[in-house]
């Protein structure tokens, strides 16, 4: 059986609830402020390394629950 090995590029308000444990509008404020900081419009997804920067956490730990 084959692992799935590849990494997700974007992090969505739902994987923000699973590491925050916060509700999901505050995790929608979330990701739009880290839109509305990086200068992307509403189309535009928020990445793992812009998510991780913002937040001063590490890639490895986000990680774990995407």
């Amino acid at each position: 059986m084959k692992l799935n090995t590849k990494k997700r590029m974007y992090i969505y308000p739902k994987d923000v609830e699973r590491i925050t444990g916060k509700k999901s509008s505050y995790c929608r404020n979330v990701i739009s402020l880290i839109r509305l900081v990086n200068g992307k419009k509403k189309h535009q997804g928020v990445t793992v390394n812009e998510y991780c920067d913002y937040m001063n956490v590490s890639k490895e730990e986000i990680e774990a629950f995407l």
